[in-house]
């Protein structure tokens, strides 16, 4: 039995459970930060909905939705639990959802931009040793991307991504409902543009030209 355990233990690839960890670990903060910052924008706006349910936090748990978060390791991508909004409270509804809406990808792109930045720190200031070297990459080369992904993604403007809400504002009222009220249909149709591979390339080229923009503004 022992002899047995130590073949397990000496087949286990600890430098990809390693990764796997840490990826997932980037997913919980990229989703966290998102969720809460549209429930923070919903609070500014006049919504205390978010906020009485306990949405603005950054405790993941509150946010992570178990299914969604396996779709990102099947399908490539995945959501977290939508944070409760009431458009009832905001002076104009559709600007209130457009401006909430956005939070979420926005905050992914600064959440980006302070990783990059922190690696920066690292590089020029910290001694070079495993936790360090290990930090680094992990901004760099994980949450940066892994958040830049998850924004831009969100900017795509099919329901119930924050895209759709942001392009309602340009919408005639009767346009707007009609979007809303398929909109439980648009995550059927993001898994089959997924399966099939229709929005791949574009998404990948999208997220590594403003990965790319980001990146030169520190090296």
């Amino acid at each position: 039995m022992l002899h047995q355990l130590q073949t397990l233990y000496n087949a286990m690839d600890f430098a990809s459970m390693g990764a796997a960890a840490l990826r997932v670990a980037a997913i919980f903060l990229c989703l966290t930060v998102h969720e809460t910052c549209h429930g923070l924008a919903a609070y500014a706006l006049g919504d205390p909905t978010a906020k009485s349910m306990h949405r603005l936090s950054l405790n993941p748990l509150r946010h992570i939705d178990w299914f969604g978060l396996a779709m990102m390791f099947v399908a490539g991508f995945g959501w977290a639990k939508p944070v409760p909004v009431d458009p009832r409270y905001f002076r104009k509804p559709k600007q209130g959802m457009a401006l909430t809406a956005l939070a979420g990808p926005v905050s992914n792109l600064l959440l980006a931009l302070l990783a990059i930045a922190i690696s920066k720190v690292i590089y020029l200031y910290a001694p070079y040793n495993v936790f360090w070297n290990g930090l680094f990459e992990f901004c760099l080369y994980t949450v940066a991307p892994l958040s830049v992904g998850l924004g831009l993604f969100n900017l795509v403007p099919i329901p119930p991504l924050d895209g759709s809400k942001v392009l309602a504002v340009l919408l005639p009222d009767g346009a707007y409902v009609t979007l809303m009220r398929y909109e439980r249909y648009g995550m059927l149709v993001l898994l089959a543009l997924s399966w099939f591979g229709f929005m791949g390339g574009f998404i990948s080229n999208a997220i590594f030209a403003v990965f790319s923009a980001l990146l030169n503004l520190f090296y």
